[in-house]
C-alpha cells in the first residue's frame, strides 16, 4: 500500500482502512483470545471491567481466574472525542487497485504476538541481570 501511494505522480491523501467497525470490547476480547485468555465483562459505563474466566496454555502465566485485567481509566478520556470511528478505504480502492490483505482479527493477532515476543526478551535479559527500558507509548 505504502508502495501504491509512492508511485503516484501526484501526491494525495489516502484512507488505509477495512472500512468495517469493530468496538474496544472486541479488539480486547481478540487480544486475550490471542494469549489463551477467557475475559467475561461486568459492570457498565466507566465501571465496566474485564475480568479473567479462564487461562489455557502457557502464555498468561502469571494470570488466575478472577483477576480483574482491564478497567476504565477516565484520566484517558480524550475531551474532543468522537462518537464512531470508521475509515472508507474507496480512494484507496479504486485510484490504487489497493485491499486490505489480513482481516482487523488477524492484525490484532500479530500485534499481541510481536507484543509477547518483546515482553519475553525483556523478561529473559532481566532474568539474567541485564536492565532493560520499558516503553511506554
Amino acid at each position: 500500500m505504502q508502495w501504491l501511494m509512492l508511485q503516484q505522480d501526484q501526491a494525495e491523501d489516502f484512507v488505509i482502512a477495512t472500512g468495517q467497525q469493530f468496538s474496544e470490547r472486541q479488539c480486547i476480547h481478540w487480544s486475550a483470545q490471542a494469549l489463551g485468555i477467557t475475559l467475561r465483562f461486568e459492570g457498565q459505563g466507566i465501571d465496566e471491567i474485564a475480568v479473567v474466566e479462564k487461562v489455557t496454555g502457557s502464555q498468561a502465566p502469571a494470570l488466575k481466574p478472577g483477576q480483574t485485567v482491564v478497567r476504565i481509566d477516565p484520566r484517558y478520556f480524550r475531551p474532543t472525542e468522537v462518537d464512531t470511528l470508521l475509515g472508507d478505504p474507496t480512494k484507496a480502492q479504486q485510484k490504487l487497485g489497493w485491499v486490505p490483505e489480513i482481516t482487523t482479527h488477524q492484525m490484532c493477532q500479530e500485534m499481541v504476538a510481536s507484543d509477547l515476543q518483546e515482553a519475553k526478551r525483556h523478561a529473559l535479559l532481566k532474568a539474567n541481570g541485564y536492565e532493560v527500558p520499558v516503553s511506554a507509548e
